[in-house]
């Protein structure tokens, strides 16, 4: 009873934190790259990299099918590769949990770049520092918040993916069955009293997770 509590839980974590530092990664990348910059099709480009943030899960999970599916270039090719698929793997369950997760990421990290007072920025430069120095430096530190809000953003929203994984990485206990998709089997399979502690955990860490957001805003 113990481990079947605790797998989805071990799982669930395991998988947002993978799924957060990829978003994290590409999430503080791409609104550093953006920001400040104002060029034709850079709302199409947002609003591309938003999509996953309102289009159900299930099609967003259709599309990582497509795209990194069997019968896909990109399957193919990674399956060649490693000798394994993707699909309805623990990396299928990362995939799922990143792409929902790095458009609450990106927009934080955004409002966090622009808040930086440019002149900061300048006067670091003239002082000597390469652009990497000015960035590890001077940009990121003032623009902490918005990136630590995102972090922790985009760690909830992974660890509370359902429909993405369900249809990409599938329910394989031990393997990609996280906490969503275990209480999901457990209302199905009429084992209310593991619902119930599975849903009771999930709503604590994201309550932690969601005050020490609102705790670092004030």
């Amino acid at each position: 009873m113990l481990e079947e509590f605790l797998s989805p839980i071990e799982i669930s974590i395991q998988v947002s934190a993978a799924a957060g530092i990829i978003a994290v990664l590409l999430g503080t990348a791409a609104a550093r790259l953006l920001a400040n910059r104002n060029f034709k099709g850079k709302s199409i480009i947002e609003t591309v990299m938003m999509l996953p943030l309102v289009l159900p899960p299930t099609v967003v999970g259709f599309f990582l099918i497509v795209i990194f599916g069997r019968q896909s270039v990109i399957g193919r090719l990674i399956e060649n590769v490693f000798q394994a698929p993707v699909i309805f793997t623990w990396w299928a369950a990362v995939i799922a949990a990143a792409v929902v997760a790095f458009p609450l990421m990106y927009q934080s990290a955004k409002s966090g770049f622009l808040a930086v007072d440019r002149d900061i920025e300048d006067a670091a430069r003239v002082d000597g520092a390469n652009e990497w120095r000015v960035f590890l430096f001077v940009t990121v530190p003032l623009a902490s918040n918005g990136i630590m809000t995102g972090i922790v953003l985009s760690f909830a929203r992974a660890l509370g993916e359902f429909g993405a994984t369900l249809m990409f990485a599938g329910i394989i206990p031990g393997v990609t069955q996280t906490v969503p998709t275990a209480i999901y089997l457990a209302i199905d399979s009429g084992n209310m009293t593991l619902a119930w502690m599975w849903v009771a955990s999930i709503a604590i860490i994201s309550f932690l997770m969601l005050f020490f957001v609102q705790f670092k805003q004030k």
